[in-house]
């Protein structure tokens, strides 16, 4: 079970890893975007999609640390006790 417990952390980990940057990796973009002059609404719009896809990310961790936890064998997992900030999303 330790072997199956280690995966799903891992993948934990490289899903918060991935939420954290894609934000990012939209903002960049948008940057570039404005740098050149061009599509002053796209820069935007990719900015308001960086913002929504890290709230939408916190929520998904949260849910996807709850789970994990149930994985390993924590029955008392509560999504109260759940903390975005673990992945600073």
């Amino acid at each position: 079970m330790e072997r199956e417990d280690n995966t799903v952390t891992a993948l934990l980990m490289d899903i918060a890893g991935l939420l954290r940057e894609f934000p990012q990796a939209l903002e960049q973009r948008a940057a570039e975007i404005q740098a050149t002059g061009k599509d002053p609404e796209l820069v935007g719009k990719l900015m308001k999609g960086a913002d929504a896809m890290r709230d939408s990310g916190n929520i998904y961790l949260s849910w996807a640390k709850h789970y994990a936890d149930l994985s390993e064998g924590n029955s008392d997992a509560s999504t109260e006790d759940d903390e975005t900030e673990d992945f600073d999303v």
